[in-house]
Formats: structure tokens, sequence, C-alpha cells
């Protein structure tokens, strides 16, 4: 039996799919990985479509000139019920290929390792079947959805950032937090830009690294729950 074929989508070199991609093969699945500029305009082919992060806004058609595909891609996997997970950039696109609205440098950014909450709505949700009320994620961003898609549950927030995940219809999911990113993915940030914004990273990293293993938990589990919808609907 041929296993679920999940396309991931990278939208700048630096956010890749980081342990996501061990963790959704490790599910049973088969995981393809594309450039922005190389991913398709509809899903066909896959059972499932993940959107990666990306430091520009959704609708930057000019400095991204493949946001359109990608819009255009994620409302037929909507439309037709293909699985989902828009993962920061990624959820902000589902956002506005969807109706939402997204807004650039908007209310306080959040960086390094966040309290994110789970809302009421979020009790029936396959996604986040499982997770703490409260944990923390990896977060860097600094633009949010202020407007939801109509018809779209709001699944969680946090202090921050009222809207930290999302649902359209039954399978399509946004989440502003970084599941696929762990306490190493700040190894990475530049540590004198984030002093001129007022920010210690020698503290934002150790900050990261207490919260790793519940933070992994609970990344984990929603990467599990998102593999067993995929292979749920891989089925029909």
């Amino acid at each position: 039996m041929t296993s679920p074929r999940v396309l991931v989508i990278r939208n700048a070199e630096r956010s890749g799919p980081g342990r996501l991609l061990p963790w959704l093969r490790d599910e049973g699945l088969t995981v393809e990985e594309l450039a922005g500029p190389e991913a398709p305009t509809d899903p066909a082919g896959y059972d499932a479509v993940v959107l990666l992060g990306g430091g520009f806004l959704p609708d930057d058609d000019a400095y991204a000139p493949w946001l359109p595909a990608q819009r255009d891609l994620t409302r037929r996997a909507v439309a037709e019920g293909v699985p989902l997970l828009g993962i920061c950039l990624g959820a902000q696109v589902l956002a506005v290929a969807e109706g939402g609205r997204v807004e650039g440098s908007y209310g306080v950014p959040e960086r390094g390792s966040c309290a994110v909450e789970l809302r009421t709505e979020a009790g029936e949700d396959r996604l986040l079947a499982g997770l703490p009320r409260r944990f923390r994620a990896i977060q860097n961003h600094r633009d949010q959805i202020t407007r939801l898609p109509p018809g779209s549950a709001h699944l969680a927030r946090s202090d921050a950032c009222p809207v930290q995940a999302f649902r359209v219809g039954e399978c399509a999911w946004g989440v502003q937090f970084h599941p696929e990113a762990g306490a190493d993915r700040l190894d990475g940030w530049d540590e004198a830009a984030l002093a001129e914004k007022g920010l210690d990273l020698a503290a934002l990293r150790a900050e990261a690294q207490t919260a790793e293993p519940a933070s992994t938990r609970a990344a984990r589990r929603l990467a599990a729950n998102f593999a067993a919808v995929v292979r749920a609907r891989a089925t029909l």
C-alpha cells in the first residue's frame, strides 16, 4: 500500500521543515519538499500540504512572485478537503487566501519560546487534541492575522498575538507558532540585531532550552494528530 504523500513548501531558505520532516516520516507519510517557486497551483497527486514560514507578508507578490500560485493551491486544498497545515507565514497565506486579513509590523513581536493558550473552541479540534491548555512554542514574527476568514474556528491565542491557531473548514489549519522548530532554531539568530531591539539572545536561548522537553511533547503530538488526519483522508 502506498503511503500518503505530503507536499511541504519551503518559502525561505532558513525556514525549513526542521523536526517536522522526520516526525511525519515516522508517522508513515512520504514527504516531498519544494521551494516556493516550484510549488504547484493545486494539490493533485498529494494527500496533504504543509506551508512553511518566511520573513515577508502573504500578499507581498512583488518580493515573492510565487505567492499568488500558493494562495491558489491553498484555496483548492480547502475546497477539495485536502488536509493543510500553514505555519507562521503559511498560516497567514491561509488566512488571506480564505478572506482574512494580515497586517505587517502589527502589535508586539514575539521572539523565542512563548506561551500559547488553547481556546474553548479547540476542545473538539483534531489537530490540537491532547495538547495541554497552555504550552510553549518557538515564535519569530512581527506580523499578525488581524481578521480571521469568514466561518473559521479560532483555536488558540497568546497575550501578544490573539490569533495563534485557527481552522478553515474541516481540515485546513494555520498556526502562528513553530511546531517544526526546537530551541536549537535560536542558534542561528542574529545577536546584534536582537540587542538593537532590546532583546538578550542568551536569555532567550536559556528560556527556550528550559521549555524544550514540554514544548517538544506538544509539537510532536500536533504532528501525530496532523498525520492521523492525513492517513484518514488518504483512505477515502
